[in-house]
């Protein structure tokens, strides 16, 4: 039996909380991962889930077992790391993972910067828009965009963003510029799914919440796209300031209803905790952090 594997199958079944997610996790087929349980349970003696046709759950002496798991593979993977010297210079693979409009203003010459000061370091960047598990998806670090929930994860902070509501001259010129959100729902609106709800916008007078329904002309699944299409004319749309810097300045769109705005969302560097990073890890953290503050505080 190889045991290391064993483990790693042991604790994807316990944070998945079924074999069926598990197997997918793994890429594994199912009865295989069934098998392997079975064969770890019959050299441990022991019973690790109980098993029943609702729910899987770890038995007291699974739950122990899991917990050792955990230990065993970090201190693995931590001795891979010292023996490949990842934590004697920067070099191997870093995978960094932003918001997609984020990723190519900010990260990107960020990350260009960072391979001509560390040319041993290799990294694969990967842009969604979409909540990314770092542990799941073995993303190193990533750039996360509002409060973080996540208390497994360590946070820098590089700065803040503005939820904005903006719209092209010509569709201002042509509608008019609502003063008052409850002047919204008279508009047309592109609505991004990927922000907010796509059938309520929430705004803040004071320290109330004005939340105001909506039914968006167009509804988008980028940032990108509802841009466009504001600076098409095509109604009233809800983007982060950093998204439309540089339609602002091209005069293509104006933010209205600053006042209503809602408190800014915190810009944050992320990524799982660790007892020791590797010098790869560390080195992006120190060369990355005063480069993204700088760039979200000066002027461009």
């Amino acid at each position: 039996m190889d045991r290391l594997h064993a483990m790693s199958v042991v604790v994807a079944v316990g944070e998945a909380g079924s074999f069926s997610a598990a197997a997918r996790r793994l890429g594994m087929p199912l009865p295989t991962l069934s098998r392997r349980i079975s064969d770890l349970e019959a050299h441990l003696n022991t019973r690790l889930f109980n098993r029943s046709t609702r729910r899987l759950s770890l038995t007291d002496a699974g739950q122990a077992y899991l917990q050792a798991c955990k230990r065993i593979l970090e201190e693995v993977t931590e001795a891979e790391r010292s023996a490949s010297g990842e934590f004697n210079a920067p070099r191997g693979d870093l995978v960094i993972s932003a918001p997609i409009v984020f990723g190519r203003l900010h990260v990107l010459p960020t990350i260009g910067a960072f391979l001509k000061a560390y040319p041993d370091v290799r990294v694969r960047f990967v842009q969604s828009d979409r909540l990314i598990n770092l542990l799941e998806e073995h993303v190193d670090l990533a750039v996360r965009i509002g409060e973080l929930v996540d208390s497994n994860l360590i946070a820098a902070r590089v700065g803040s963003t503005r939820r904005v509501v903006c719209a092209s001259p010509s569709y201002l010129a042509e509608f008019g510029t609502p003063k008052h959100p409850t002047e919204v729902p008279a508009h047309q609106m592109i609505s991004f799914e990927g922000l907010t709800s796509p059938d309520t916008w929430v705004f803040k007078a004071d320290s109330a919440e004005i939340p105001i329904p909506i039914r968006p002309k167009l509804i988008v699944n980028t940032a990108e796209a509802a841009i466009d299409a504001a600076i098409e004319g095509v109604g009233l749309t809800r983007v982060l300031s950093y998204q439309i810097e540089h339609a602002i300045r091209a005069g293509a769109l104006a933010t209205i209803l600053k006042r209503f705005e809602p408190a800014p969302a915190p810009i944050s560097l992320v990524y799982p905790s660790q007892r020791r990073l590797p010098l790869k890890l560390r080195a992006f953290l120190d060369f990355a952090a005063p480069r993204l503050r700088a760039r979200l505080t000066t002027p461009r």
